[in-house]
């Protein structure tokens, strides 16, 4: 088996990134200047949504958790649940694959002392609503294609959901979790997803920034996730159409949505997250050149263009042997705010807020955006408040593939246009045997 050794949680492991206990608040923040001089905010406090982040969830009553997915997400979702919050009893899992969930449940055994018993580990594609049926919270980490209809049925049923991103691979998705998304808040459910940045601290205080109007009104940015390729696995003998699928999964734009939806979903999100709005049409260009399996394409490079003629540069890269850079910088008529560094700078160039990464190691002890996501959810499902990420992520997510889109046609998009599309990734017939490979073809713009 070909595996190549970089990771998506290697580059997105974020080892500086620091704790802390209530509102992400002026005690992280650090000016460099005049403060904010009067600026206008773009929202006012109490219209935006800033979490609490303590090192630790909140105390209560225990939690049944189940996890549905146990591949290399799942099993490190598992583990920052249990790291995040006491008072979890992981009592089921559910995969496709008897191998993988086996993992699990020996990781489970070894190092958290969690025995899941043999009745309570379910395998084949039903095999999420019987965990579902179990649990008060479930953590849903199948490959993304999968997700919206897992967690339609964990809101029908009632259950907390972590749900990793992207959310959807396709429209009808997108449509399935918003509609479940107003169904969760209904039914007053706790529903984080895998944006960590949003849990992530010098993000955070500088959202809190940039809603405060330090950099002005936003008129554009750029986001970027180059890196090399990503991991692929080859055919192995007896392996079925469907299994290879999905044990390569994020190299099929039908189970992954592509890497601009997959992966740089994290960094276009940030944008909208920062502005509050999306975009009303993209117009894209993207190639595959050397990806070993499946048939995505390798790199992108979209223009988002927003109201108010707004635009944001979106490129993602997936090959070896290129400049490689993960970050986001949005650009305002005051000034600019650029993740590499943490900072917020004038027009001029000068350093006008900077975040205080000295005051916060010496305050907080959890380090992890990872762990801090389940805190959150721990913390609202024990306080008994509802609270949603997943349409915010829906609509990232929708952008994603609003450029993908895009890219494979040569066609500008529009959102009203791909939100009523009638695409659906997901194929009719799901089981571990033969599937028409043929129609698994890398797109060609202008056809």
């Amino acid at each position: 088996m070909s595996e190549n050794k970089i990771s998506r949680r290697k580059f997105l492991t974020y080892s500086a990134a620091v704790g802390a206990t209530g509102l992400v608040g002026a005690s992280l923040l650090s000016s460099c200047g005049k403060g904010n001089g009067g600026s206008k905010p773009l929202r006012k406090a109490g219209e935006y949504y800033l979490p609490e982040l303590p090192d630790k969830a909140i105390e209560g009553k225990e939690i049944k958790v189940g996890l549905v997915g146990c591949g290399g997400r799942g099993s490190g979702a598992v583990n920052d649940l249990l790291e995040a919050a006491d008072g979890i009893k992981v009592v089921a899992l559910g995969d496709v694959f008897k191998d993988r969930l086996d993992d699990v449940k020996k990781m489970l055994a070894e190092k958290h002392n969690q025995v899941v018993p043999d009745d309570a580990c379910f395998v084949g594609f039903d095999a999420y609503q019987k965990v579902i049926d179990m649990v008060d919270a479930v953590i849903l980490t199948t490959p993304p294609v999968f997700r919206p209809y897992h967690f339609q049925y964990a809101v029908e049923k009632g259950v907390h959901a972590f749900l990793e991103k992207p959310v959807c691979a396709d429209p009808k998705g997108y449509r399935t979790v918003m509609a479940a998304s107003k169904q969760a808040v209904a039914k007053g459910l706790s529903v984080v997803t895998g944006t960590q940045r949003h849990h992530e601290r010098p993000y955070v205080a500088a959202f809190q920034k940039i809603q405060e109007g330090l950099i002005g009104e936003i008129t554009g940015g750029c986001v970027y996730w180059n890196q090399g390729m990503l991991w692929y696995r080859d055919r192995q003998p007896g392996w079925s159409d469907m299994e290879w699928n999905i044990r390569d999964w994020v190299n099929w734009k039908w189970l992954s949505g592509d890497h601009i939806v997959e992966q740089h979903v994290h960094n276009i999100d940030v944008f909208l997250w920062m502005l509050g709005k999306h975009p009303i049409k993209a117009t894209a260009f993207g190639s595959r050149q050397r990806r070993k399996t499946g048939d995505q394409y390798d790199n992108f490079s979209v223009d988002f263009e927003f109201e108010n003629g707004i635009h944001l540069h979106s490129m993602c890269r997936q090959i070896d042997g290129c400049s490689n850079y993960i970050g986001e910088y949005v650009q305002g008529t005051k000034g600019m705010w650029k993740s590499e560094t943490d900072e917020i700078t004038d027009l001029e160039g000068n350093v006008i807020w900077k975040f205080d990464y000295d005051k916060a190691k010496q305050d907080f002890q959890q380090h992890n955006s990872y762990v801090l996501e389940h805190v959150d959810w721990i913390n609202h499902i024990r306080k008994g408040e509802a609270h949603d990420e997943s349409e915010a992520t829906a609509i990232s997510t929708l952008a994603g593939i609003m450029g993908r889109e895009a890219a494979y046609t040569g066609k500008t998009v529009t959102w009203d246009e791909i939100a009523a599309s009638e695409l659906d990734y997901m194929p009719a017939k799901l089981e571990l045997g033969p599937l028409d490979l043929s129609k698994f073809k890398v797109p060609v713009p202008g056809e």
